[in-house]
């Protein structure tokens, strides 16, 4: 798949597209299957939510080993619906995922994630620059405002990076967040916040400057995404001197190559196995 010029354009002025129907429903519930079967594992590749209990954040999918590894998600990553937009986007063949994330935001107990950007964290992981950097989010449930789903400040990207402050209190989930009082100065100058929806399957790149946040989940329903972020090999973290586990902060910077556009196949092959 590639991007188009109209697409690559949105992506530069607005720092996102949205590609609605990349996966289909017999892919995303797959994925889901995955995920359900994961976070009844214990480990710390896994952050829970203060209350409940429940699954949180499921990180380091797409590997090939690690108690939280999946096939069908290390095929997704490396797929030709994914990776060669990734490569357009980023302008360099060489890229390898830096970080992923399963947000898994449950009916009621699904909390807030306060504004940031997310190359405030990774520059403190060592990654040298933001833009040869961007993040695929595939949704697996329709996200809409009551259940919590994802805001951009279109075009906030362009506001360079904004020095972040450490919140170990709002969630269970520690986060470097934009100040509120700078926040509210870029809001006055920018578009307001747009909500980001669309059916399971939708995906959508975004730019790791963007100014971002979601909101509790207020409803009966799940509301199921995961993010793969792609960086290019030579913008690999530098060395920092309290690194953070490699579950986070990918060690793994071969240069991923363009897999097979059927994500299911290796659950086929251990079923038939």
């Amino acid at each position: 798949m590639q991007l188009t010029a109209e697409q690559l354009d949105r992506y530069q002025r607005d720092g996102f597209v949205v590609l609605p129907g990349l996966f289909s429903p017999e892919e995303v519930a797959a994925m889901k299957a995955e995920l359900a079967r994961i976070q009844a594992i214990d480990t710390d590749h896994l952050v829970r939510e203060r209350i409940g209990g429940v699954a949180k954040t499921i990180y380091r999918v797409p590997e090939a080993d690690g108690p939280t590894a999946s096939p069908v998600f290390h095929a997704a990553a490396r797929s030709p619906r994914l990776l060669p937009p990734a490569r357009q986007l980023l302008g360099d063949e060489a890229l390898y995922v830096h970080h992923t994330k399963c947000n898994l935001k449950t009916a009621i107990d699904g909390s807030v994630w306060q504004w940031h950007q997310d190359y405030g964290t990774w520059k403190n992981d060592g990654v040298p620059e933001a833009d040869p950097m961007s993040t695929a989010l595939l949704m697996l449930d329709e996200p809409n405002e009551a259940n919590g789903c994802l805001y951009f400040i279109p075009g906030s990207h362009k506001v360079g990076l904004v020095e972040p402050e450490f919140d170990d209190r709002t969630t269970s989930y520690k986060l470097w967040v934009v100040p509120k009082r700078r926040l509210l100065e870029i809001m006055e100058r920018s578009p307001d916040p747009v909500p980001i929806v669309g059916k399971p399957g939708t995906v959508v790149f975004f730019h790791p400057l963007i100014l971002h946040a979601s909101g509790h989940n207020l409803s009966r329903f799940d509301r199921w995404q995961v993010y793969f972020v792609y960086n290019r090999v030579a913008n690999r973290p530098r060395e920092v001197a309290h690194p953070r586990p490699d579950y986070v902060r990918s060690t793994n910077w071969k240069p991923l190559q363009v897999g097979t556009d059927d994500v299911l196949a290796p659950l086929k092959e251990a079923t038939d196995a």
